[in-house]
């Protein structure tokens, strides 16, 4: 069974070994799901909704951070298994239907060893094709997300893909920042997410999320999310510098 942690009283993470699913709680009894992991996961996505006593038909909004398989991995799957919307930044919309194909990211010798090991992983485990999925709601810089339990801000982060979105809660002052920003495994470090398309645009959106003020927890797809020294850590982080 999959590790279910609470992380606020209305958000969840699911750990993967590789890109995490944080399930919200909506006021309408439904949820959300941020990010879906790589394909064949939605059996655990959706056994993870069974523990937090909600049925497959409440699964409402899917929103995905970035066209990634390890992000819209099982969207088609729990789509066809709740009728969830799906939700993306609209420069990713067309990569993640299906229509164009994504451009491939520029790996530095570090990040390429990482990438083959990850690859080599997802063939060890047998994980299936990738499918494509119909995006619902294409989201831009400064929309506000309907149906959730406080207003939610839509934050476009390119670098890491050209239409990336993270999303910010101000009021309970967390930030979901999809691949822009990881940790390392102890939690004590921020880093930049690796294989981005545009290094430097990545590097510039992790500046203006470290930068947002309300901010105290940090729900990364990556590594372990921030929950305390949140600010000390972001302020510290030298992302100018990772994975060089």
């Amino acid at each position: 069974m999959d590790a279910l942690t609470e992380i606020t009283p209305t958000v969840w993470q699911l750990a993967f070994p590789v890109g995490h699913v944080y399930l919200v709680a909506l006021p309408d009894d439904g949820y959300a799901a941020v990010d879906t992991g790589v394909p064949g996961s939605a059996p655990a996505v959706l056994d993870a909704l069974a523990r937090l006593g909600g049925r497959p038909e409440q699964l409402r909004q899917i929103v995905l951070t970035h066209s990634h398989i390890d992000h819209m991995g099982s969207a088609a799957d729990l789509v066809a298994a709740t009728g969830a919307q799906v939700l993306a930044g609209a420069l990713d919309a067309p990569y993640i239907r299906g229509s164009v194909t994504e451009p491939a990211p520029v790996l530095s010798p570090a990040e390429r060893s990482l990438f083959e090991r990850v690859m080599a992983d997802f063939a060890a485990a047998g994980v299936p094709p990738l499918r494509p999925v119909e995006v619902d709601v294409e989201l831009h810089d400064g929309d506000t997300l309907d149906g959730w339990p406080e207003p939610v801000r839509v934050l476009h982060v390119p670098g890491h893909t050209p239409g990336g979105i993270a999303l910010h809660l101000p009021e309970s002052r967390v930030l979901f920042p999809g691949d822009i920003m990881g940790t390392t495994p102890d939690g004590t470090r921020a880093v930049l997410g690796p294989g981005n398309v545009a290094r430097e645009e990545a590097i510039a959106s992790f500046r203006r999320l470290a930068a947002l003020d309300a901010v105290d927890t940090v729900c990364v797809p990556h590594g372990v999310p921030l929950r305390t020294g949140t600010r000390d850590i972001l302020a510290a982080a030298t992302p100018e510098t990772d994975w060089r």
